[in-house]
């Protein structure tokens, strides 16, 4: 895997008296710093901020300068990391990852003057927007396809932390299979990390010892789609498209297009039209992406699934639509109506169908 090294200019933005005037922009380019949690390296979630931040170069050339830092420990220390970007100079700062909520909400309130953008969590401020994706979505038709491709009915799922977003994934992918196919049960392992390549595939081994011959992963490396292309069976890449990985075992996967809303929050920025926010943007927005299903998957599921994908992306359906059990039976969402939007932005329970208990 490739790595970049961190590019830190010496060059400081011009400060204004106003939070983002048009104006400051003409004498220096805006600078803009991201922080990663994990490696760029070639695939992933951070690979994948990481193509949305030279998105950003290509779109608006030399009027923004861009920098990042890499492999950044969602603790304390991304204080220390993040206001060492706004003294290099940013006047604008991506925080990618769930961990980096709270030192971007503290060191936010040092720097009135400096836009801050963070990356699935749920506390905003005057010079804080959040975003998130309704990656759900791609989440229940790479269930649909796998319901239709099992053989064994026992689905393995390598989950890196118990935040919603995961568990939220989690449960699309479930109900996804068991519309198609209610004898679907699904087995997890958390493995408390993003990226780590060998846990990665112990976990997705354990699982495989367990009976599951459809894997699914919510962590970063390529571990699991290589472990099921040797073994013979099928794996949903997440984040980037990871079929290269997995030709035959590989039957789509769910991957992220983040430059599409880097783009637009940097416009609003040269704009001086930025403003907290709280965006969710999915499949219709561009931001959330299926691979297209590999010559694996017969034609007739491949085209239910296109079907379904239509659907979503019309705003005909809606992936958390009941009627949904959780896991003791009870009714989260009734016959026809939708799961509301902040009990699914803070989803903390399983939907029926999952195995085993939360940690």
């Amino acid at each position: 895997m490739q790595r970049r090294r961190l590019l830190l200019a010496s060059g400081l933005a011009a400060t204004a008296p106003a939070l983002w005037p048009v104006a400051a922009r003409a004498a220096a380019p805006l600078k803009i710093g991201f922080i990663y949690s994990g490696p760029i390296a070639d695939i992933g979630w951070t690979y994948q901020h990481d193509l949305g931040r030279l998105m950003v170069e290509k779109e608006f050339g030399n009027k923004v300068q861009t920098v990042y830092v890499e492999k950044v420990p969602e603790s304390a220390d991304a204080d220390r990391v993040i206001r060492q970007l706004v003294n290099d100079g940013c006047k604008m700062i991506f925080t990618t990852s769930f961990g980096f909520m709270d030192p971007t909400i503290r060191v936010a309130a040092d720097f009135p003057d400096v836009a801050f953008e963070h990356c699935s969590g749920y506390k905003t401020a005057k010079n804080v927007g959040i975003y998130q994706t309704r990656f759900y979505e791609g989440a229940y038709l790479i269930g649909l396809l796998g319901g239709k491709m099992t053989k064994t009915n026992t689905f393995g799922y390598v989950a890196p932390f118990p935040i919603p977003e995961v568990i939220r994934n989690l449960s699309a992918w479930t109900l996804g299979a068991r519309a198609v196919n209610p004898k679907v049960g699904v087995k997890v392992v958390w493995i408390n990390s993003w990226y780590d390549p060998g846990r990665e595939r112990e976990a997705a081994q354990a699982l495989i010892d367990q009976g599951a011959d459809v894997l699914y992963q919510n962590t970063d490396s390529s571990a699991v789609v290589q472990l099921a292309q040797s073994k013979g069976l099928y794996a949903f890449g997440q984040d980037s498209d990871m079929t290269r990985f997995g030709p035959k075992a590989h039957l789509s996967g769910n991957t992220l297009n983040w430059g599409v809303y880097y783009v637009h929050k940097v416009r609003q920025m040269l704009e001086g039209k930025w403003k907290s926010e709280d965006t969710k943007w999915g499949m219709k927005e561009g931001i959330v992406q299926v691979v297209p299903p590999n010559a694996e998957v017969p034609k007739d599921v491949a085209a239910l699934f296109e079907a379904k994908k239509a659907e979503i992306l019309a705003g005909k359906f809606h992936p958390f639509t009941g009627p949904i059990k959780d896991t003791t039976g009870a009714v989260r969402v009734a016959a026809g109506q939708t799961l509301a939007e902040d009990e699914l932005w803070k989803m903390k329970w399983y939907a029926d169908g999952v195995l085993g208990k939360q940690p």
